[in-house]
């Protein structure tokens, strides 16, 4: 079977590369530019993927985010190929708590709207592909959030996500591929943990001195958007053989 790695060069990208051994294409914005339909067609094209996985985004560029899985989605289509789109809690916002994938999204950002219109457009011109949502990504100290711990600074208390491990991400997200499952799922940890809690846990693994882990608030920050998003993941979870670990899990020794 082979697997097409759409922001292959990023963490999650990487680890799915990995995971996938010898199978996988891995492709960055260099190999095929997304907001180009016709790119995006020629890559599925000559790589022939029995699987698609878009990992691939920009947070500043709706035509990378929106469009891009919009012309991702079709090229997966013609090709017959399997879509696997990997989308974001940031989709959600407003009122705290916990979301399944019943509830319809509100974001508050423009990267969130323009996720958001990037799951309406896969599930609308390709139903038989998964949308994964998934929230913030924890793996070694190179990947976003460790770098932001190591480089020291504010996190917020107010801020609560369900952090999930890149192995564990890419191993559901491949799992997922080879099932019968098509539409949304939910595909975070099972900890729901301030961004400040952590950056503690992620200091304490890496050896860091936490006193450079700074407790601030959104509130104090001036910072509007989603404070308080979960994912509530137990839908994808009882489908899945791999385990969905929690933060307090994963990066606690033991």
């Amino acid at each position: 079977m082979r697997f097409l790695i759409l922001g292959g060069t990023g963490g999650l990208g990487a680890e799915l590369t990995r995971q996938c051994g010898p199978s996988a294409t891995a492709a960055g914005s260099r190999d095929a530019d997304l907001r180009d339909p016709a790119a995006v067609r020629d890559l599925v094209r000559r790589v022939r993927p029995d699987v698609i996985v878009n990992a691939a985004y920009r947070q500043d560029d709706w035509a990378v985010t929106a469009d891009g899985a919009a012309h991702v989605a079709v090229a997966a289509r013609a090709h017959r190929a399997r879509l696997v789109h990997v989308s974001s809690d940031a989709v959600f916002s407003g009122r705290p708590g916990r979301f399944d994938e019943t509830c319809p999204p509100c974001p508050a950002t423009m990267y969130g709207a323009a996720k958001a219109a990037a799951e309406t457009a896969v599930r609308a011109i390709d139903p038989a592909a998964v949308v994964a949502r998934t929230s913030l990504i924890v793996g070694g100290p190179q990947t976003v959030i460790a770098a932001r711990v190591h480089a020291g600074g504010v996190f917020f208390t107010d801020d609560v996500r369900c952090p999930v491990h890149v192995a564990d991400l890419a191993a559901a997200l491949l799992e997922l591929a080879v099932s019968r499952y098509a539409g949304v799922h939910h595909v975070a940890g099972a900890d729901a943990v301030s961004r400040y809690e952590l950056a503690l846990l992620i200091a304490a693994r890496d050896g860091l001195d936490p006193s450079g882990v700074v407790a601030g608030t959104r509130a104090a920050a001036g910072l509007s958007g989603a404070g308080d998003v979960r994912l509530d993941s137990a839908a994808t979870q009882a489908r899945l053989t791999v385990t969905l670990r929690g933060a307090r899990d994963f990066l606690t020794p033991g």
